[in-house]
This record gives structure tokens, sequence and C-alpha cells, in this order.
């Protein structure tokens, strides 16, 4: 045996297990001696165990309790010799410097080196521990700095056989993991110098290529994860020497998608937009261990601002309490209990501790740097300096988590099992008391259990109560195989028609069919929801609607945690999707097919007025000012535009837009999107065909978006006029093209980017038929050719279709000259007979293509929408050389001056006024909740209420008696202004 130290563990042994069976024990130490006896050096062992009764018994009561010590001592005597003789601490520092100073042969010299290491220093830290010899963060720290050391060796030797194949060019041959860009992250207890026994090694592995500087040819990722992979086999994998460390690898980002070490860049990106709180939690921990520690510095340095959040947050509360939560459901741990406990994630256990630590650094850290450390204990003090704890609950709670981790090292050295769950028996609880140290089971349980207690008292105090599976509303059950009697009553009482369908569609959820509920987090925060979410449903009018039209939500949702935690802490959110989903099927369509356009809803701009054009144009030129090409301008345009339209719909649903601004606010955002298209597409097309010098183009909005009365599924009815002096015969650019081909190509692209699918979806349908070529002639039209057109050849349909053009975008001096010859044909003379002729024949002929009897047919049955639209252009084609004051593009003004100017009966013009506000209301209801043709009958009642309510009406029958009566009225008004409806035969 090596001569003793002064610091010898045989001589500072405070602590002697008991041995339960005396004469097993001294069999045990018999057999110890004879193998000593037979190993060279093993002479002065024996005579150390004959010498020292104080060892005799220490060595007797661990052989005789932990096996797995009995056997790493029994494989090697000489090995024990060498550790009962010598310090501890001496000897896990020789390892490291041995380990440091390593350089194998190959792989295989390396594998059984580092299990020899890992086995000597097992033996070593597990000695100390029992003998009372080293508290028990020293025996974490100790445990920690040796796979440091298992770590470090590993990687400089995959570096150096890198290096050895051509793959990389160490910067310090010396030490070929510096600089190397490859970054081994400790987390967990790891990064906190806290690892238990048996422990596992969490880690992050990340590379750095520009830090690499790998030789050319060598791709980096390729690279890094074919060494990682070679790590962790060398780590972990079991030889006849045992293993080093089991090696986790799960607490990167993304694990299911990503591989084992991912780039640096694409881990922020991570963070930074898909980061979760219990990431956040992870992180506080997170130590580059080994591999290129500068690197692992600098990348945690970037994450600051992720991990610590400038404001006290306390959102970070719920995601941490539903994590243990979490816990308790699926591991069954819902009491305080002794046999068959888990002493980490039991009630009372580790986590607790570490939860109620690592929650207040998340709410506070970021406003106190100070609370930023790794280690429990250490951060428990600097709690209490902070007053965020006070001292009595930090020594109660130190106190407990030091007994707790010496208890979870005991049962882990019983057999090296990475377990934390005690002996569900009496022989293996009566183990475990032994190995503290205490004198029998009796003393342990009532030990363990006073721990146990307090700290779960600390930890209620943190947390509020967990959340019962009912609420005020009542019961709220969606487990089991029958349907809770209880719960079926909360429903029916609630509205639900259906409970029976409703608890089913709610259990499903539950069984993760769905993306968004395939995480047990995302099934947690539904669950919170519940409650909320139901009360929310069955305050609409259609309840069994609102819950199923929410469920097809889900079945389209990627991903469901962040939207159920937004939902939870935001009721005014939950509040309106529950109205959108029913009373609008159409709406709840969208947010299933674009979910996104959810988080416009949380602007707190939103509850404000209307924007108007200049705050559209404001906050669409933000959205733009940072795309990176043409084709992400048109992605971000069309986000923009889905989301605006979203708010505009949600706005009517929730009464805080009128209905009669819905048609002018949709038609500012599609002004605003059109010119900023024209726009993009015109330096689009400069960068290929430059410009034409002098020339200039303008767009004609016909149609609703001229009069300003669009709908949500509104068309685009456009022109296009350009024009340029005759002397100019190309553009200026590298690929020149003649003037006409040069606008006909801008007009392209701007059809494109208005109309064309990209993977956010479309913009506008858009319609470029009422051009005076019609269909058969360019897009685009010369300003001259306009002019003449709308002047000598124009049909009357055309003049009706002239009274809503308004110039929406372009140069300002052709934008003058157009607007001025709109107003000059719309003022000439006309014959009025001819006119009444005209327009009645047009009506006639819509009638014959496209009428319809049924009342809701609302734009064509006779009497409809149609009929009071061409009243209003008659009687602006047939008054305005008189009476220019009248002309207007909206059809409401149209008919409100021509009354005022006594050129429409006052009885025909407040008939005709309230008819356009009840058309049009009903419209933008109709085109905003269904989706294709309405029936009443198949409508949801939320749709049905929602129309009555929008029209002033008390019931749905009497709307649509209303709604007869105002056809029949509008159709003779009609026939009275300008003619009878003749349908031609054939």
């Amino acid at each position: 045996m090596t001569e003793p130290t002064n610091g010898a563990l045989s001589a500072r042994i405070s602590v002697v297990p008991p041995c339960a069976d005396a004469a097993h024990g001294e069999e045990l130490i018999a057999d110890l001696v004879a193998r000593a006896g037979k190993a060279e050096g093993g002479e002065a062992l024996c005579a150390a165990i004959r010498a020292d009764q104080r060892l005799r018994a220490f060595l007797a009561g661990v052989f005789f309790n932990a096996p797995f010590l009995r056997d790493l001592a029994m494989q090697d005597p000489q090995r024990l010799s060498r550790i009962v003789a010598g310090d501890p601490e001496a000897a896990i520092t020789t390892l490291e410097r041995d380990l440091a100073a390593f350089r194998p042969t190959d792989e295989a010299d390396l594998s059984r080196a580092l299990r020899r290491a890992k086995q000597e220093a097992a033996l070593a830290i597990g000695l100390a521990d029992l003998a009372g010899i080293w508290p028990v963060m020293q025996v974490t720290c100790a445990l920690t700095r040796v796979a440091d050391a298992a770590l470090g060796a590993a990687i400089r030797f995959l570096l150096s056989d890198m290096a050895a194949r051509g793959r990389y060019v160490p910067r310090y041959p010396d030490d070929p993991a510096k600089g190397s860009g490859w970054i081994i992250l400790a987390m967990g207890k790891y990064g906190a110098f806290e690892l238990n026994y048996s422990s596992d090694i969490d880690l992050i592995v990340l590379f750095d290529a520009a830090r690499a500087g790998l030789p050319e040819g060598v791709e980096p990722a390729m690279e890094f994860v074919r060494a990682t992979k070679r790590l962790v086999k060398i780590m972990q994998e079991r030889t006849a020497d045992g293993y080093v460390f089991r090696t986790d690898l799960r607490l990167r980002p993304d694990p299911g998608a990503t591989p084992p070490a991912l780039g640096m860049e694409n881990a922020l990106i991570y963070y930074e937009s898909m980061g979760q709180n219990w990431e956040r939690a992870a992180l506080i921990k997170a130590r580059p261990c080994a591999g290129d520690i500068e690197a692992g510095d600098d990348f945690l340095r970037e994450i600051v601002p992720f991990i610590w959040r400038k404001s006290l947050d306390f959102a970070a509360i719920a995601d941490v309490h539903s994590m243990k939560r979490q816990i308790h459901a699926h591991k069954g741990h819902g009491v305080i209990a002794v046999a068959g406990h888990n002493v980490k994630l039991g009630r009372g256990g580790i986590r607790e501790i570490e939860f109620f630590v690592q929650t207040q650094q998340l709410i506070a850290g970021g406003r106190n740097p100070d609370l930023r450390r790794r280690g429990t204990l250490e951060m428990l003090d600097l709690l209490v300096e902070a007053t965020w704890v006070d001292a009595d609950t930090r020594a109660e709670l130190a106190e407990a988590y030091c007994f707790l981790r010496a208890v979870e090292h005991r049962i882990q050295m019983v057999n090296d099992e990475q377990t934390h769950t005690l002996p569900d028996n009496d022989e293996g609880l009566a183990r475990i008391a032994a190995l503290m140290g205490m004198p029998d089971r009796e003393t342990f349980d009532a030990a363990l259990r006073q721990r146990l207690r307090t700290v779960q008292g600390h930890y209620a105090e943190l947390f509020e109560a967990e959340p019962e599976l009912s609420s005020e509303l009542g019961n709220l059950v969606f487990t089991g195989g029958d349907d809770d009697p209880g719960t079926l009553e909360t429903l029916s009482s609630l509205g639900f028609k259906r409970p029976s369908d409703a608890i089913r569609i709610v259990s499903a959820w539950h069984f993760g069919r769905y993306p968004a509920m395939r995480s047990a987090k995302a099934r947690e925060r539904l669950t919170e929801l519940h409650p909320a979410l139901i009360d929310a449903f069955s305050q609409t009018d259609n309840p069994d609607g609102a819950l199923a039209a929410f469920d097809r939500f889900l079945a389209g949702l990627p991903s469901g945690v962040q939207l159920f935690s937004l939902l939870r802490s935001n009721p005014h959110l939950l509040k309106l999707l529950a109205t959108v989903m029913g009373e609008a099927p159409r709406l709840a369509e969208i947010v299933s097919k674009r979910s996104r356009v959810l988080d416009a809803m949380l602007d707190p701009a939103f509850f404000d007025a209307m924007p108007r054009e200049k705050e559209f144009a404001d906050r669409l030129r933000t959205s733009l000012a940072d795309a990176r090409s043409y084709e992400e301008t048109l992605d971000r345009m069309r986000i923009f535009a889905q989301e605006q339209q979203f708010l505009i719909g949600v706005r009517l649903l929730g009464d805080a837009l009128a209905v009669g601004r819905a048609g002018r606010a949709y038609a500012r955002l599609a002004e605003v999107v059109v010119r900023d298209l024209l726009e993009a597409a015109k330096q689009h097309l400069a960068e290929a065909h430059g410009a034409v010098e002098g020339g200039q183009v303008v767009v004609l909005a016909m149609g609703k978006l001229g009069s300003l009365e669009m709908t949500p599924t509104s068309d685009l009815d456009l022109i296009v006029l350009y024009d340029f002096p005759d002397d100019v015969t190309a553009s200026e650019g590298p690929r020149p093209l003649s003037p006409s081909q040069y606008f006909i190509r801008l007009t392209q692209r701007l059809l494109a980017a208005l109309s064309a699918p990209t993977a956010e979806g479309t913009l506008y349908e858009v319609d470029f038929r009422l051009r005076p070529s019609g269909n058969a002639g360019p897009l685009a039209t010369r300003f001259a050719g306009f002019a003449d057109y709308q002047r000598e050849k124009a049909w009357t349909w055309e003049h009706m279709a002239l009274t809503r053009a308004r110039v929406i975008a372009g140069d300002a001096d052709l934008w003058e000259r157009t607007t001025a010859v709109i107003e000059d044909v719309l003022r000439s003379p006309r014959d009025i007979p001819a006119l009444r002729r005209d327009v009645a024949s047009m009506r006639a002929r819509i009638e014959a293509e496209k009428g319809s009897t049924d009342r809701w047919a609302l734009k064509e049955v006779a009497g409809g929408l149609v009929d009071v639209e061409f009243i209003g252009q008659y009687l602006q084609l047939a008054n305005a050389a008189a009476h220019p004051e009248i002309l207007a593009h909206a059809s409401l003004d149209a008919l409100t001056k021509a009354g005022e100017a006594g050129l429409l009966a006052a009885d025909d013009a407040e008939l005709l006024v309230r008819a356009t506000r009840l058309y049009q209301g009903l419209m933008q209801i109709l085109r905003l909740s269904v989706a294709g043709k309405f029936s009443a009958e198949a409508a949801p009642r939320g749709v049905l209420d929602l129309l009555a309510r929008v029209s002033n009406e008390p019931d749905f029958s009497r709307l649509e008696a209303h709604l007869d009566e105002t056809q029949t009225a509008v159709r003779a008004a009609f026939e009275r202004i300008i003619g009878p409806v003749v349908r031609s035969e054939g």
C-alpha cells in the first residue's frame, strides 16, 4: 500500500455505514484481503485493514450496501490501496493532469484510458463521499471535473485525427481544440458543476464554420457531425472496461429534426425565433466545457437577450410550473412518500428546489445580472442578497438540497444506475439508510420526510395551487373512457346542443392526433385553457359550431404551445377568436390556414380607430423596409394584406367598425398595396430595361375598388394607362424595350405581383377587362388612345363603369390629365331616352345571363344591388352636364347627391339610400362569413343573428321579410326612373 499522506482517506473517515449482516461483511473483507494478497503491492492494503478497525468496518459497510463500489474495489485491489492511502482531492487533480497530457495512439487506446480513469474517479469519489470527507457539493464538483477532463481528451484526439487526415488545420498544434470552432456546452447539472454520481452528461454541440478554418473542400457540417457521433461513441459505448459517461444531446434545438452538431448561426436563429421558456431555464446553467472554449463563451454572450429578458418576466412562472405539473402527471409522484419516491422529480424533491431558484432567476435576472449564476446553492445566497428570498427559506432549502443530493448519490452508488427513485422494499431502503450513515430505516424515513415537506411548503408558496379539472363554470373533465356526467351537465347549461360531441372533440386533442398537440407541453397548455376556451365559445351564438371550427383550426396548426400560451395570457384575443369561430366560418377557415394573422390582433393599435390610408401606407413600408429581394417584397406584401384584411373583418364582427366603413377600409388597403407594388414592379423592371425617358404611368381603379365599396372577396378592376414623348423610341436600360412594350411588361409585372400565388398565398384576383380593348388587346393603354376611346367610341355601359373610375397610383401629371378626361366625359350632354334604353337593356342582359329569384343573391336578384347601382350611374350620366356636383364614385354618395339636387324624388332617394346601406351591409357580412353561395338553412345561427344585427332587424325571419319588401320596391323604382326590364327571348 502506498504510504498514507497527511490527507489520506483512511485517516479521515468520519462516517461508517452500518452493515446489517456483520458475518457477511466479514466475508467480503476476507475476500478483499485474499485478492489483495495475490496482487502486486497488495500486502500494504492487507496490513492496513488488519491494523485499522475503523477502515475495516467502513469498507465492510460500503461493500455490503453498494455492490458497484465493491466490484470496483475487488477488480483492482492495488487501485483501492492507492485511493485509501491517498488524498481524494489529489487523486482527482492527478487524474485531470494525466488526461490533459495524454496523447493516445489510437481510439482504442483512448477508450481504454478514459474508462479506467473513470473507474478510479468513481471509487475515489464514492469513498470520499460515504466516509464523510467531502461535502456533497465537493462530490458533484469532482464528478464534473472528471467529465470535463474526459471530454477534453476525447476532443483533442478527434481533432488531431481530423488533422492527420487532412480534414482540419489546427491553429495551435499543442492545443488543437483552441480556435477549432467546435463548441461543447455542458447543460443542466453538468453545466453547474452539480453532476450526480451516475449522471448522464447533457451536451449541446455546435460549430462555428468561420472559426474552424477547415481546408477548402471540407464541409464543416458533415465533418463536425461525424466527429460528434464519434465523441458520443467514445464516451458512452460499453466495453470490457465499462463506459465513461452516458451522453445526452437532446437539449439541442429541435432535436428530432436537427443533426447532433448544429451550426452556431442556425442555433442563434432558432433561439431568437422559436426558443421556449424551458430552454431559457436550461440555458441558465450552460457552460463551455470542452472544445473551443472562447467560441462557446461568445455564443453564450450572443444569446443573453434570449435567456435574460429586460423586464420582469412573470410569464415564465406558468411555463415552469406547467413543466412541474407534467412531471407529476406522467411520473406518478403525486404524494410525499419514502418507498418508491423519486427524490429528483417527486413532491418536495430536488427539481422543486431547482425550479424555485430558476424561476426567480428568469423573472429577475434580466434586470439584475448578479442573478445569472449557475450553481443552485450560490443562487440561493444571491436571492437572499437581492431580497427575493428570506434567509430562513434559503437555509432550509440549502440544507434539504444537500441532503437530497446525498440520497440521490447513494441510490446510484448501489448499482451505478441513472435512477433517482428510492427502492420500494425494506431491504433496499435499509441499504440507502446505511449509506447515509443512519442507524436504521426509521431514522432515515423521518429525516427524508421532513426535508420533502420543507421543500414542498416553500415551492407551494412560490407557485399557485395546481388547477383543478373543474372551474366556476362547473365540471370540465375530458379524460377517461366515459363522458363525465357533471361535464355533460355543465356543457348543456352553457348552450352546447351536443355536449357529448363536445367532450369527444376535446378529449381527442389529448391523444396528440394533430401536429399542434403532439408535445406534452402543448397538451398541458390547452388543458389549462379549457375553462376559458369553453366559456368563450359558450358566449357565441353557436357554441357547437365555434368548437367544431376551432377543432378544424387545431387540425391545420403546425404547433400549438405558443398560441395556447398567447390565448391564456390575452383573454380579449380568445374572445375575438371565439367570435370568429362561431359567427364567421370563412374567417375561421382563413385563420386555420394562416394562423399568424392572429399575431396582428395583439398590436395595441388594433383597438384604436381603423387605420387611415396614410397609416396603412406607413405600416406597409415598415413591413417592407428590410426585404432583401423582389420575391421577399411580394411575400411580405401578402402577409401584410392578409393580416390587415383579417383585422378589418374582425373589427366588423366585433362591432368596432361600422359596415358602411368596411368597404372604404378594404379599398384603402388595396390602394396602398397597388401603389407600393407599382413602384416595386417599376424598380424590378428598370434593373433589366432601365426607364423610359419622360414616361409616365397611372393605375385606374374601377368597380368596387374605384367606388370604395370593396368586400373581403372583391376583385380589383384595373386599367393601366401610360404616356411618353413621341421622340422617345426605347428605354434606357441594358436591354432596351420600345415604350409600348415597356409599359406592357410593367403591367404584366404588376398583374403577377398582385395575383400570382407565392408561398404566402395570393393578394387579389385582378380583372383588366374594362380597358378600352377588352380582353383582345394589350394590357396597358396609351393615354391618348384611352381619351379618344372614351370620348368617341365607348358604349354606354363603359361610361357607367367610368362613374367609378379613380386614379389610385402613378405619376402626378398623368394622374391629373386622366382625371380631367374622366370628368369631361362624364359631364358630356346625353340623349336621355337613348340612355334609358341602354341602361334598361344592359340590366335585362345581365338578368338573362345571371338573374336569380333567390333573395340572397343580393347583387343579381331583381331589385338587388345591380338595380341600385345602375340607377345611381344613370342619374350621373343623365344630369352631370347640368349638375356636375352629383358626380360621385360610390353609389350611396351618388344617390344622396341626386336627392339633394332634386334630381330624384325624396321617397325614391330615401328608399334607394336605405336599400344601398342594407345590401352593402349584408354583402360585407356574407363575404366575410360564408364561402360560396349562402343558404339560410345551412348557415350557422351566429351568421343569421349577425345578418339580423347589421340590418337592425329583431330577428332573421323579419330580415327576410324586409329584404323581400325592399327588393320589390327597388325594382319598381328602377322601372319608374329608367324603364321596364324586358328580357330578350332566346
